[in-house]
């Protein structure tokens, strides 16, 4: 038990690197690009394209690229495979904290299974519940603004002279 408890103190590790403020600016303006043109046509074409879970997408895409989380068949692929996971869940299972449980734990699995592990959409399956969607949220905004925030961080973290982005596609 002791050694146990002692687990909790900590490794010791160092911190993530301090940034620069040209990297936060970077990442700051990166972020308001990607949901901006999310948003944008959201609006326009009058079809939801964003979920909470592009937030913490962002994060991954604009402050660690060179993450394996970061990339596209991750990004996509986890998104996909979590919100199926989700919806499949909500409409097959049922609507309950139990079955929203297992579809987390399912899409996690999943995500894991199919090398696809992208951390922000572990939550799509809770917010899945939440909004209680339909099967069009597999296409707007799952996939649809899935493929707009990899493509803005395409576009943008190769802009940067030190970035190259994706380290790999497939």
């Amino acid at each position: 038990m002791n050694t146990y408890l002692k687990k909790f103190k900590g490794q010791n590790q160092q911190l993530v690197p301090k940034s620069t403020v040209s990297e936060i600016i970077f990442a700051f303006i990166g972020s308001f690009i990607a949901i901006g043109i999310i948003g944008y046509c959201t609006k326009t074409y009058d079809n939801l394209l964003i979920m909470g879970s592009f937030g913490a997408s962002c994060v991954l895409l604009f402050v660690f690229p060179k993450s394996p989380f970061s990339q596209p068949r991750n990004v996509i692929l986890g998104h996909f495979i979590s919100s199926l996971t989700g919806i499949f869940f909500l409409h097959i299972v049922g609507n309950d904290y139990i079955s929203m449980a297992l579809a987390l734990a399912t899409a996690i699995s999943l995500m894991i299974a199919t090398r696809t592990v992208h951390p922000p959409a572990g939550s799509n399956p809770i917010i899945i519940f939440l909004l209680g969607a339909s099967w069009d949220y597999l296409i707007f905004p799952t996939l649809i603004g899935s493929i707009i925030l990899v493509i803005v961080s395409l576009f943008y973290n190769n802009l940067h002279k030190n970035r190259s982005y994706p380290e790999y596609w497939y």
